[in-house]
């Protein structure tokens, strides 16, 4: 609970700060002013939605992006994982330093994890198979409609079949060891790569970083595992009191977290204590505390020296350069056992968590989903139903009807609130300013904002569980309103 009101309170205080420069900036006459219709055209344009059949743990998700870098730097990616039912993986992915490394992690990382979490009988069947197996063969994409270019393609399929041989030959671990392993197998391709290819795109992507927030799911294991500081929060729906409750499932590596800090410190020397993180940054530049790439925080003195700073030059070293490595792709990994309760899963770079908190978010996803659900045509669940509880479903529908959702994905109905919302609801010349700002300062008011919103099937989980689940309006699969 104190984890909740601290995050408010800071969340609190930066919104009031934000808002006072941009009130400021406000005063500027040359920022044009957006229609409401205009609005809706830049929020909604990267929407993605996917339904899934219903027997599944999950019923589908949404997805959407806002970006405030050009290009934007973060990425997402989302498939159904092969050869096990039930099986999804998704990440959102926030890159810096430019959008190289983000993009590429965005890819392989899915396709590593597919491989790692699969049965390794079902692995060595895969690979005797004729032609063999290529790094797309354990998993389907859902909204990916691009792939790498063909002069680097080659180069990331040899270290995904060497990761694949290697891990045949290792026994089978939980899902959490697996998914560590992964990450740090991927980060270390990207180092021999950039290290031992003559193209320099690999270089590019080392020399750039990406944080992560990845969800893989088995049946009823939920797994988050993160590098960096993009969030993750659970939705449960209280069935006492009907209230939605926040459960985060990852902790930010930044210098708020102060067992990250402590971690950091412990891995040096003493005498580094003043130096290794300053200004809130690791060796006063990197402000989040894990990351992919960013191998000028990892390699040795001696391969930054001969490798690095005759590329880049010698402001490629980064100050106080003395005992590498200094950074970790590792991730941290939380399990939860899905439960009836669990109605949705939300990640998302940190552009939402700067302006809305855990609380705000879970607040806002349970009412969108109570909203929503309104506006679709009634049906009475089978079996005996009195006339009151009838009514007292029409009395909820109609009061719903004053909440009715501008926008029908949840993840832009979170942007849109994270840019426009005030003490008296939403305004809309504060989304327009926020939108209109110029290229060079809209980076100080707002990051790229990428989120993805799962919603989980109760009813199956409650099958899965043997437990029954009566139906209720508050829910996003309720037949009541299905």
């Amino acid at each position: 609970m104190w984890k909740f009101l601290i995050n408010d309170a800071v969340a609190y205080v930066r919104g009031n700060v934000r808002d006072f420069s941009l009130n400021a900036l406000r005063l500027l006459p040359q920022l044009p002013q957006l229609s409401p219709y205009d609005v809706n055209l830049v929020l909604r344009e990267n929407e993605f939605v996917y339904n899934f059949p219903l027997e599944g743990v999950i019923r589908s998700y949404e997805t959407n992006q806002l970006g405030s870098n050009s290009p934007c730097e973060d990425s997402r990616t989302e498939a159904s994982l092969l050869y096990r039912p039930n099986g999804f993986v998704c990440g959102i992915f926030d890159g810096h330093g430019g959008a190289a490394c983000g993009q590429v992690v965005s890819k392989r990382l899915l396709r590593y994890i597919s491989a790692a979490t699969l049965p390794r009988q079902v692995l060595r069947e895969q690979m005797e198979q004729p032609g063999g197996c290529t790094s797309q063969s354990f998993l389907k994409c859902h909204n990916d409609n691009v792939d790498f270019v063909n002069e680097i393609k080659p180069i990331y399929e040899h270290s995904f079949q060497k990761y694949i041989k290697e891990l045949i030959e290792m026994p089978e671990r939980d899902v959490a060891s697996e998914l560590k392993d992964a990450f740090l197998k991927l980060d270390e391709s990207l180092s021999n790569e950039a290290l031992t290819s003559n193209d320099p795109r690999t270089m590019n992507v080392a020399l750039s970083g990406a944080v992560a927030c990845l969800v893989h799911l088995e049946g009823l294991q939920l797994h988050v595992a993160s590098t960096g500081d993009c969030g993750a929060v659970l939705g449960t729906l209280d069935p006492k009191t009907n209230q939605w409750i926040p459960k985060k499932l990852n902790q930010e590596h930044n210098v708020d977290n102060m067992q990250e800090v402590k971690r950091i410190l412990s891995e040096h020397p003493k005498g580094e204590r003043d130096t290794v993180i300053r200004n809130g940054r690791l060796l006063s530049q990197l402000a989040p505390l894990r990351a992919f790439g960013d191998f000028r925080y990892k390699w040795s003195l001696d391969i930054m020296k001969k490798q690095v700073l005759p590329l880049v030059g010698d402001h490629g070293m980064p100050p106080h350069y003395y005992t590498p490595p200094y950074l970790t792709a590792q991730p941290e990994v939380q399990h939860h056992e899905l439960s009836v309760g669990d109605k949705f899963l939300v990640i998302a770079s940190d552009g939402l968590w700067d302006f809305l908190s855990p609380s705000d978010v879970v607040s806002l996803v349970g009412e969108h989903i109570n909203s929503k659900k309104i506006l679709e045509p009634m049906r009475i669940p089978e079996g005996d139903i009195t006339l009151n509880q009838i009514s007292e479903q029409l009395a909820e529908r109609k009061a719903g009807l004053t909440r009715k959702p501008v926008d029908q994905n949840a993840a832009t109905h979170l942007i849109r609130h994270a840019l426009g919302a005030t003490d008296y609801g939403i305004e809309h010349s504060k989304i327009s300013y926020y939108l209109t700002l110029p290229k060079d300062v809209v980076r100080l008011y707002r990051d790229d904002i990428t989120i993805t919103v799962i919603y989980f099937n109760s009813e199956h989980i409650a099958e899965l569980r043997n437990e029954y689940h009566p139906p209720t309006l508050s829910e996003p699969d309720s037949p009541l309103a299905a």
